[in-house]
């Protein structure tokens, strides 16, 4: 072969080989995992806000289980950090998934809502959780509902669908329990 030959088949060899090294290695596992999926805003700020939510819930239900006073406002508290330690775990994985950096812990609101519980105590405090319950399984199962329909990412329509009928449980739990206790939201609902 001519050294001629040889000077103009080289660059196109090493591109070639430039090529080929950079598709094999954008197909292997480990470089597959790396790269995040592109989520839309939306989606993303919905994994956020449904995280902080859900460590949110957690702490208030363990806090709940020590200060409540009523069985049943106990007994939902139990089912919250059951139910929502499943979902938060099942949250942190899609994350992961989807290249999306988990929140430290619950929203300024929620730490302001944890500070206002902490200082009632008894019937008091059993009324404020239940109505705080009522008024934030309202707002998750609007979310839920609208990600379950809207979200663009597959994966995350399908967690907001799969988690959806527990947080409406929950509504119909945290309401039923609030009427017990004579919250806010029970004597609201009940003067319609």
């Amino acid at each position: 072969m001519s050294t001629k030959f040889l000077l103009k088949a080289l660059p196109a060899a090493l591109l070639a080989m430039g090529i080929g090294g950079a598709h094999a290695e954008y197909n292997t596992p480990s470089s597959a995992q790396a790269q995040p999926s592109r989520l839309s805003h939306a989606d993303r700020k919905f994994i956020e806000e449904a995280a902080k939510g859900g460590m949110a819930e957690v702490e208030l239900g363990q806090f709940a289980q020590q200060h409540a006073s009523n069985d049943e406002v106990k007994q939902f508290a139990a089912r919250m950090v059951k139910d929502h330690s499943k979902a938060n775990e099942e949250l942190r994985q899609l994350a992961q998934e989807k290249g999306v950096t988990m929140p430290a812990g619950p929203s300024h609101m929620d730490n302001h809502e944890m500070t206002k519980l902490s200082k009632l105590t008894g019937a008091d405090f059993d009324r404020e959780y239940m109505n705080n319950m009522v008024k934030d399984h309202e707002k998750d199962v609007k979310e839920f509902q609208k990600q379950s329909e809207k979200a663009k990412d597959a994966d995350v329509k399908s967690f907001a669908a799969k988690t959806l009928p527990t947080l409406q449980e929950h509504l119909q739990m945290a309401q039923d329990a609030d009427q017990a206790v004579g919250g806010k939201k029970a004597t609201r609902t009940s003067m319609r």
